[in-house]
């Protein structure tokens, strides 16, 4: 009863007929071939040449596929068990489209790589684990086919996408990602790291009290990031702008705005109120710097105006609050 209970609802591979371990190839090289396909369509409009290779990596998989075929009809008939690999224990797995909707290009070509490289490792398992010499050679050849494929993608790439095609692609994908999550990224971390700089250590000398100027950096930089999140979904759908999915761009400007005030209002958990506060100025030391960082990185802005300009501005903010506390 208990091993009835426990039972896999999979079937082991060596249980598998040679029928079925053929089914299995083709239903396997079928499936491969419509997710090449999904990608060259995701990818036709933006990055053609990527695509085309996907197209063409669609044809060598169907191509395999009617071999295949050919191979079960002359061996067993015309009728094809219906077998796949999620009928499998221990066979690799692909995910559905819609898990696959929002892959980079270059999570699709790694995507690939591994795709082969998984059909490859599983089929030399398994000829190593079946005594049956037909069934053995036939592993083997399949084995040899996937392996074949690396070879195929890699040509394929040297065809469709020469090296001044691939830093093109690669530079899109690299506005893209700017685009999306560093620049409303950024905007947050300035705005959160700048804008709480005054309430935070005006509260913080006007006090004394390390409790109460937590809370008033805890609500600001919170308040700032939920405000600062909704508008940046909220002011451009991305559509004509290009800069990617509101919702990617709302969580970035949001969650780094929170932190960015988080940042130097978290110090104030400490009771010593010196030690707070040169903590927390110590951290705001290395979140300006760091801002400019990523100024220079990403936006191309040189270094030295992105650190004049975001920590000379900093430091007058963080100047007035002190005195607007002291006054």
């Amino acid at each position: 009863m208990l091993a009835r209970f426990f039972r896999s609802p999979k079937r082991s591979f060596e249980s598998l007929s040679e029928q079925e371990i053929l089914a299995l190839a083709i239903a396997s090289e079928e499936d491969d071939a419509r997710i090449y396909l999904a990608y060259a369509d995701r990818l036709r409009r933006e990055f053609p040449a990527s695509a085309k290779i996907f197209e063409d990596m669609a044809e060598v998989e169907d191509t395999h596929r009617k071999s295949l075929i050919e191979i079960h009809r002359q061996r067993f008939g015309e009728r094809i068990p219906l077998i796949r690999r999620e009928h499998v224990e221990g066979f690799y797995e692909r995910k559905p489209d819609w898990l696959r909707a929002n892959l980079s290009l270059d999570a699709m070509r790694q995507e690939t790589e591994a795709m082969e490289d998984q059909a490859y490792r599983f089929y030399v398992e398994a000829a190593k684990r079946t005594s049956d010499a037909s069934t053995r050679e036939l592993l083997g050849d399949l084995a040899l086919a996937e392996q074949g494929h690396e070879d195929i993608a890699r040509m394929l790439g040297d065809k469709h996408t020469p090296e001044d095609v691939k830093h093109a692609e690669d530079e899109t994908v690299r506005r893209q990602f700017v685009l999306t999550y560093v620049q409303p990224g950024l905007a947050g971390l300035m705005d959160g790291s700048v804008s709480t700089l005054a309430p935070i250590f005006a509260a913080a000398f006007a006090t004394q009290d390390t409790w109460q100027t937590f809370l008033v950096g805890l609500s600001a930089s919170v308040g700032a990031g939920i405000s600062m999140g909704f508008t940046e979904a909220a002011h451009d759908d991305g559509k004509i702008s290009g800069r990617g999915s509101p919702v990617k761009r709302g969580l970035a400007c949001g969650i780094m705005t929170a932190l960015g005030g988080l940042g130097h209002a978290l110090p104030y958990l400490i009771p010593q109120f010196w030690t707070a506060t040169i903590t927390a100025a110590i951290i705001v030391f290395f979140e300006l710097w760091a801002i400019a960082f990523i100024q220079n990185k990403y936006m191309e802005t040189p270094f030295l105006r992105a650190a004049f300009q975001v920590v000379v501005g900093g430091g007058l903010v963080l100047g007035a609050g002190i005195l607007i506390g002291n006054g």
